[in-house]
């Protein structure tokens, strides 16, 4: 089993920042990719980005957020973080982190993972 808590959401006006933070415990997360999503609402979950635990091999979704966002890890205190800037009101959603199979494959689709975390809100006003 694998633990996930999130931390670093709230309410932000759009043009700022924010990082959120992803602890993990349990089994040992070498072998494990993290990746973060976001679900507005009325919307299906969204690939926002995801690392590798072993390798640091970083994948990021698509124009809406590289650049702006920034994925990182430290593996020492076994937690992960998303590093986002230049907030959009579009970027409102509940932000998961997820602990799943180091794979290229399947890392950027929600059935990819098997644990999550319980979700943080981050509210960009306009």
């Amino acid at each position: 089993q694998v633990q996930l808590v999130e931390s670093g959401g709230g309410l932000v006006q759009a043009g700022g920042s924010q990082r959120l933070s992803c602890a993990a415990s349990g089994r040992t997360f070498s072998r494990y990719v993290m990746g973060w999503f976001r679900q507005a609402p009325g919307k299906e979950r969204e690939f926002v980005a995801a690392i590798s635990w072993s390798s640091g091999r970083i994948y990021y979704a698509d124009d809406s957020v590289k650049g702006r966002f920034t994925i990182s890890r430290d593996n020492a205190k076994n937690t992960g973080y998303l590093q986002m800037n230049s907030l959009k009101p579009e970027d409102t959603a509940v932000y998961y982190c997820a602990a799943g199979p180091d794979s290229q494959t399947y890392y950027n689709i929600p059935t990819g993972y098997n644990y999550w975390g319980q979700g943080t809100q981050v509210t960009v006003s306009s």
